[in-house]
């Protein structure tokens, strides 16, 4: 089967125990998850948020790891485990 790359929004989120991943929203491009990341890095009680990519085959389940395009706010340093 072959590749598909997914552009993904996501929201941190103040939490007690300073910030957490939000929830994901999935994007057609990589303009569209950067337009929603700004708009989320906004929200009350939103401390920042990311867009990203992730390529791979659905089918097998096997994904490259996250490409970040861009970050807005305070986020997490590492970001490995997206």
């Amino acid at each position: 089967m072959s590749e598909v790359t997914y552009y993904v929004a996501l929201p941190f989120v103040f939490s007690d125990d300073g910030m957490a991943a939000g929830e994901a929203a999935e994007c057609l491009s990589a303009n569209a998850a950067v337009m929603r990341a700004e708009a989320l890095s906004r929200k009350p009680g939103h401390a920042g948020a990311i867009a990203f990519s992730r390529t791979g085959d659905p089918s097998s389940g096997d994904f490259s790891g996250a490409k970040l395009i861009r970050k807005f706010g305070d986020v997490p340093d590492d970001l490995s485990t997206l």
